[in-house]
């Protein structure tokens, strides 16, 4: 039985923290949506599509892999696709009470989808798509925090 796992976020940009999660469900799941949420809270980078292709190129390797958008609720997206899980990283125990927020109000919308959550590799757990922007708009070194595509892609973003 194929079990479709939903991987969510609104990465911009998509960090080495995210790609970790990304392949550690790969190998767990046969069916991974990496979906790029629009999130209205925040001002992106990058537009909803550059990161999608971003990320699909960053993911090619994995065929199991499939990258999609949404602008509505996550819950939303998972049934439309026929999901069961979705998987969440979690770096800090600061991370921790904001998810279980989060996955407590998804089992109030659907409780038949469970969330998993996946402790972010150490060398990963200070890192975020907020400090990877702040240390590249100011010309930082990044090559260890972002895929070789997302660095060029940054560099090209703050040298306009």
């Amino acid at each position: 039985m194929t079990k479709i796992a939903v991987v969510p976020g609104s990465f911009d940009p998509l960090t080495n923290g995210h790609l970790d999660i990304i392949k550690r469900a790969a190998r767990v799941f046969s069916d991974v949506r990496v979906v790029v949420m629009h999130n209205s809270t925040k001002k992106p980078l990058f537009t909803v599509e550059e990161r999608k292709a971003l990320i699909e190129e960053v993911t090619e390797m994995f065929p199991n892999v499939k990258v999609e958008t949404s602008s509505g609720l996550l819950i939303d997206y998972a049934k439309k696709v026929d999901a069961s899980v979705i998987v969440r990283g979690l770096r800090a125990v600061s991370d921790f009470e904001y998810e279980m927020q989060i996955t407590s109000m998804n089992r109030v919308l659907d409780e038949s989808i469970e969330t998993f959550f996946i402790m972010t590799n150490n060398q990963y757990s200070f890192l975020s798509s907020s400090i990877v922007k702040e240390v590249a708009q100011y010309g930082g070194e990044i090559t260890e925090l972002v895929p070789k595509q997302v660095e060029k892609a940054l560099k090209e973003k703050f040298e306009a």
